[in-house]
């Protein structure tokens, strides 16, 4: 038995910031101080609190040690772990409250979060199915084995409400039936780990910190439809959520919990590895499957749908990492404590990969209905540098911008889509006053102009000429014409393209036209950016009054576009200046401005 335990974060952000030398610095100083067979290392998965990496807790005191360095281990490990006198300076502030140190749970980041995807992120060693299997792990497959048909596991989360949390929320269980009803001598598990939204982080921590669980659900539904294989597709950038991947699938199988003859009971499942190769269209249930099975990754048109004709032809059902992560935990609790979180029609929780111009990045579970406000004033902590809010997107280029006038919008699969956004995988990427949203939906059409797969002329093509009408706003050479036309053609995309992919893709624009209009016809009628950051339709210039002549900005300008002498006010040669903005951030005298 341990005295206590220091969990340190093994996910990917903590891991980039160095979390892999703090483990090994706090190996060595407990072997140094002898108490090695006292405290004991656990690598864990995401805590969610990604910005204040590496992340270190100690148990039994609860003590969230943030933005450690190796030089402060020695302290923690002396002062902590053998005196029993926790090091102030280093804990998150947020648990910090006079004199007292309140728990993690009690922080405004965790409050009003419930965790159920993610219950074991951040709790397990995730390469340790031992872990896994003490949290209640397996219990679940057990007892659909066991004490349930294929019938009534599908029953079950029909009634529990569960939607796909791959973004289009099609009932779990429903598409579980219609799978189950195809007859066929052989059918396919699937699951969607490919993530490629930017800003999207949520199935990866999952994986990276509770690949079993997944593993668990997937034999659910294998047993749920009769099907004996299944696929994980995930991507290679994912290197951390794939090695433990196939770290989990050995313990598992070694375990006898994949593999043949399944606790006795005559049911076999078996789990295979598929990495792709970064390609967003391979998140679309049909283009996934053509990847898996060696073909370019290209949607299908539908019907056939994957529940009668999916992979390799066969029945087949796809879900997300998300979806899988609740499985588990819906069998054994049962579908009315699921159902009971969230809204009417949009049960449980959702995890959330926040992000941009927010306090607290990182990754959250609200139950579904919790408003947009509470996420990003009270979890995320509100917009840095006392900016104003000013939209969020979610659902990533599939998806659309909320503005701030709709932040108090319960979020949900159906309210989402009624302002004109999506839930999309998860991501929520928050945006201030500095944010043009003329470039931000250029930002997001020219993401899914790279990565279109090309098979549909509506895709192929309109979502180049929607990005070329965008980019002569952002140049100040549109008309109030070209604004309709680029309205009409969205409308032709989403009513036209193949797959999900391009039916989604001018969703930006659409929604950002439906709600900052006005910044549209700014760029167009006054060749101006009010955000300041289109290139083309902003100026520089210095305020002779503040400026000191110190030289500073026309030493650092790459194109020599400023002149002036020592003590001097300067002037800047707008002909040649190029806006990359380089004086502005070198002057210390605020004198330079953007008009």
């Amino acid at each position: 038995m341990y005295r206590a335990h220091v969990l340190v974060c093994g996910g990917t952000g903590c891991t980039s910031s160095g979390s892999a030398r703090i483990i090994r610095a706090f190996e060595e100083e407990l072997r140094e101080t002898g108490l090695q067979d006292e405290v004991k290392v656990v690598k864990t998965g995401c805590f969610g609190l990604c910005a204040l990496g590496p992340v270190v807790i100690v148990y039994p005191e609860g003590s969230f040690y943030s933005r450690v360095n190796p030089e402060d281990v020695k302290e923690i490990v002396d002062e902590h772990l053998l005196k029993g006198r926790i090091v102030k300076r280093l804990l998150y502030t947020e648990t910090v409250q006079e004199d007292q140190i309140k728990s993690l749970s009690g922080t405004d980041f965790y409050k009003k979060q419930k965790r159920v995807a993610l219950r074991n992120c951040g709790v397990i060693n995730p390469e340790d199915i031992n872990e896994y299997i003490a949290y209640d792990g397996y219990q679940a497959l057990g007892k659909v084995l066991t004490e349930m048909t294929p019938d009534d596991v599908i029953d079950v989360i029909k009634r529990s409400g569960l939607r796909g949390r791959g973004g289009a929320g099609f009932p779990t269980g429903v598409k579980w039936s219609f799978a189950k009803a195809s007859v066929d001598d052989q059918k396919y598990v699937c699951c969607n780990a490919d993530e490629g939204d930017p800003g999207a982080f949520m199935d990866r921590s999952v994986l990276e910190g509770d690949p079993h669980a997944v593993i668990e659900a997937m034999a659910i539904a294998g047993y749920a439809i009769g099907a004996n294989q299944g696929y994980i597709y995930v991507r290679a950038e994912y290197p951390i959520a794939v090695k433990r991947l196939e770290i989990a699938i050995g313990q598992a199988r070694e375990m006898g919990l994949l593999g043949k003859d399944i606790f006795g009971t005559g049911f076999d499942f078996d789990i295979e590895l598929r990495l792709g190769a970064g390609a967003f269209v391979c998140g679309e249930e049909t283009a996934l499957m053509t990847s898996i099975e060696g073909h370019r990754g290209e949607p299908r048109p539908r019907p056939p749908f994957p529940a009668v004709k999916g992979l390799f032809q066969k029945p087949s059902v796809l879900n997300n990492v998300e979806t899988y992560a609740n499985i588990p935990q819906i069998i054994l609790k049962g579908p009315e404590w699921f159902a009971s979180m969230g809204t009417e029609k949009s049960k449980g929780t959702k995890v959330f990969a926040l992000g941009g111009k927010i306090h607290n990045t990182g990754l959250v579970e609200v139950p579904m209905g919790t408003t947009l406000r509470e996420i990003i004033e009270e979890i995320g902590g509100g917009i840095p540098n006392g900016k104003k809010f000013k939209a969020a997107q979610t659902g990533g280029p599939s998806g659309g911008c909320i503005p701030a006038s709709l932040i108090d919008t319960e979020i949900d699969y159906d309210n989402l889509i009624a302002i004109g956004s999506m839930m999309g995988s998860g991501g929520l990427i928050v945006m201030d006053e500095d944010n043009c949203m003329v470039d931000i939906a250029k930002f997001f059409l020219e993401f899914t102009v790279d990565e279109s797969c090309g098979k549909c002329t509506p895709c192929r093509v309109g979502t180049k000429r929607l990005y070329e009408m965008l980019d002569k706003v952002t140049k100040g050479e549109a008309t109030l014409e070209d604004l309709d036309k680029m309205e009409k053609l969205c409308y032709y995309i989403k009513d036209n393209a193949l797959c999900g992919l391009g039916q989604t893709a001018p969703n930006p624009v659409l929604s950002t036209l439906r709600y900052f209009r006005d910044e549209y016809i700014a760029h167009v009628t006054e060749k101006r950016c009010p955000a300041g950051v289109c290139k083309k339709l902003i100026n520089y210039s210095i305020i002779a009054d503040k400026c000191k002549g110190c030289t500073l900005c026309a030493r650092n300008c790459p194109v020599g576009a400023i002149s002036g002498t020592v003590r001097m006010p300067h002037t800047i040669d707008t002909a040649k200046c190029v806006k990359c903005g380089a004086c502005v951030e070198k002057c210390k005298f605020g004198a330079i401005v953007k008009k």
